[in-house]
């Protein structure tokens, strides 16, 4: 809910300054007064208002004075200004008045219908200068945004054509090596698993992009039934310890004997946990350390992967989980695929149910994806009163 508007009332008599009070009780708005033009400048530097009611005649700075000095300045410059004098109707003052920047004169004795009517008419006016000016953040933040995510378009856009067509010559050259070596050589055979490998590539990065539109369309289907994480977690860790055997990675994985009930689809979450692994085995140099681990907290599962690799930075581990965001030019491209794993990753845990969140000391310090996931009821009921009863 916006603030109250603010109106400064300027008098040396403090009987005209009651009796403004009275009449403007009602308006809602907040009435601030000073006994001169000094003390006015002096609540103008650290109050905002919507509107001046200013007497004309006052000892040592006028009211026109006063107005001069907040036109000069950038804070005050366009506050409405009436100013309230008991006068004769001097038009030459009147004149100068304006001149000012004063938006109308008043005078004594008030019209109490007359004041409040003007009054509302200037702090309705404030209001939609404060709306229109909230519209225009809006529009400058959505402005900037709608750049951002076009930056990222074309980046990702180019980084797809890239990825799509690295795969296309070694294929090509596989088909030119099997149109002309000996069916059944050593050569032909060689030929076809560099392109077995590479369609499995293709095919990964098109399945990539299809789940993702999936999550962000809301149609993946899970197909949940009563699954053992920790056999689950230690089937994926067998599937991708070879990969880090190849690139001289040392790599651990930890689970409880005992199972760990959860209801779960076991391809969708062995999909992400798998994810995991891959972007560890990505930005960990040959050499370092990757460990994934499973254990029971209360009534949730959690499943950390930690490596000692390449690290995140601070404003990247806040966008980290987006599509595309392997595409930021702070990673290292050299390392390949699309960015959308952690995406995935973060579309099917939370379709689970559960949460993921990453933890990393910045740049060359090593990085900890933690996923927590719901136990099966069951087992999350008995989780819970053993942890009520205490030791």
């Amino acid at each position: 809910m916006p603030a109250a508007p603010r109106i400064l009332l300027v008098d040396d008599l403090e009987e005209n300054l009651v009796a403004l009070e009275a009449l403007l009780a009602g308006e809602g708005a907040v009435l601030l007064r000073a006994r001169s033009g000094r003390e006015a400048l002096e609540l103008l530097l650290v109050q905002e208002v919507a509107l001046a009611l200013v007497d004309v005649q006052m000892p040592e700075m006028d009211g026109i004075e006063l107005a001069e000095l907040m036109r000069g300045a950038e804070r005050t410059r366009e506050v409405p200004i009436i100013f309230v004098t008991a006068g004769l109707h001097d038009q030459s003052r009147i004149f100068r008045g304006y001149e000012t920047g004063a938006v109308d004169f008043l005078h004594k004795p008030l019209d109490a219908r007359v004041l409040r009517s003007k009054v509302q008419v200037f702090l309705q006016l404030h209001r939609q200068k404060l709306l229109l000016a909230e519209q225009l953040r809006d529009l400058r933040k959505a402005e900037g945004e709608l750049r951002e995510a076009a930056r990222r378009k074309d980046e990702f856009l180019g980084l797809l054509s890239h990825e799509l067509r690295n795969p296309l010559a070694p294929i090509r050259n596989g088909l030119y090596i099997l149109q002309r070596a000996p069916a059944g050589s050593e050569q032909a055979r060689r030929a076809q698993q560099v392109m077995e490998r590479q369609v499995t590539h293709l095919s990964r990065l098109v399945n990539d992009l299809l789940d993702v539109t999936r999550i962000t369309s809301g149609k993946v289907q899970l197909h949940r039934e009563r699954l053992d994480l920790a056999e689950s977690v230690r089937r994926t860790s067998d599937d991708h310890r070879a990969s880090f055997a190849e690139a001289g990675i040392a790599f651990t994985a930890q689970a409880p004997r005992e199972p760990v009930w959860v209801e779960a689809d076991p391809t969708r979450l062995a999909q992400a946990v798998g994810n995991l692994l891959v972007n560890a085995l990505k930005f960990t140099e040959r050499g370092g350390h990757v460990a994934l681990a499973l254990e029971r907290d209360g009534v949730a599962a959690v499943i950390r992967v930690t490596d000692d690799g390449v690290g995140i930075s601070p404003e990247l581990q806040a966008r980290i989980f987006q599509p595309f965001t392997q595409a930021d030019r702070t990673l290292d491209r050299s390392k390949g695929g699309l960015g959308l794993g952690l995406s995935l990753v973060k579309g099917m845990v939370e379709l689970h149910g559960g949460t993921v969140a990453v933890e990393s000391g910045g740049p060359g310090r090593g990085t900890t994806f933690t996923v927590r996931l719901p136990l099966a009821p069951a087992e999350g009921s008995r989780a819970a009163a053993a942890q009520s009863a205490g030791p």
